[in-house]
């Protein structure tokens, strides 16, 4: 799939000593998060999975990074006043979401994100998106968005996504806004279920045209040769199936409901 460049602004520091924006394209940003160089680690501020932020650097290009080591499983999970079997809160999650993006035409939404270990600890390392708010910090100071149409047309394309990983953790924290007010969908570690079933399809109203045809491209072979280190095959097969649903609910309602969605500057 051929690279795209998307937000991938990193510092670069010249000969002169001065730092200046570079943009990487996306195979760029996942090498530079496999191989650069930690050289420094806080705590995210928000999450339940212990976070990090790391800042990395080759040497040439510094940037950010979201690290995430969760890696849980259980016959029987209860929280929240609900009961969820056969429950994963995962970083393997992360990397299954940024292939499965890259596979829809959507890794303008996603930021990539690659597997890598931590002070020994197996993990994701997620490209960080700089100068972004949260849907919950957009709430809290009333701003809105300044292109509506556009908004509308990526947060209804984050609902497609949504419903196809079966995304049980899809809240204003997890959903980013840069300053170019773009969506971020982040924290895909409690998705991937095995659910039959879309999860809330009353959420679904219109969907983007290019993201209905490459979801129909989709097929066991082909997500195995991506996920098969992510994934295991039931959780794709019922990402297959509610794939099916997806498509079935769309066409049904015919052409009017797809749109174009632009490309991002």
């Amino acid at each position: 799939m051929k690279a795209r460049s998307f937000l991938g602004v990193a510092l670069t520091l010249t000969s002169a000593g001065l730092l200046v924006a570079e943009t990487l394209a996306t195979d760029q940003q996942e090498t530079f998060l496999r191989t650069a160089k930690v050289i420094g680690a806080k705590s995210a501020k928000k999450g339940v999975t212990k976070t990090l932020r790391v800042t990395l650097s080759d040497g040439k290009v510094t940037h950010d990074a979201s690290v995430q080591t969760v890696n849980e499983s259980r016959a029987i999970f209860q929280g929240n006043g609900t009961t969820e079997y056969n429950f994963k809160d995962t970083y393997l999650f992360n990397i299954a979401g940024w292939k499965l993006a890259k596979m829809l035409g959507i890794d303008d939404m996603v930021p990539p994100s690659v597997p890598r270990s931590y002070k020994g600890t197996s993990g994701a390392f997620t490209w960080w998106i700089d100068g972004a708010m949260d849907e919950g910090d957009r709430v809290q100071k009333k701003l809105e968005p300044p292109d509506t149409d556009s908004w509308v047309r990526e947060i209804q394309v984050m609902h497609v996504f949504d419903q196809l990983i079966y995304n049980t953790d899809s809240n204003a924290t997890n959903l980013l806004i840069d300053p170019q007010w773009h969506i971020w969908m982040i924290d895909h570690s409690r998705a991937f279920r095995r659910q039959k079933t879309l999860r809330d399809p009353k959420l679904l109203s219109r969907c983007d045209r290019t993201l209905l045809a490459k979801m129909k491209t989709l097929n066991l072979a082909s997500l195995q040769a991506e996920m098969k280190d992510y994934l295991d095959r039931r959780e794709i097969e019922d990402l297959l199936t509610r794939r099916d649903l997806l498509v079935k609910f769309f066409e049904d309602q015919g052409d009017t409901v797809l749109f174009d969605r632009p490309a991002r500057r």
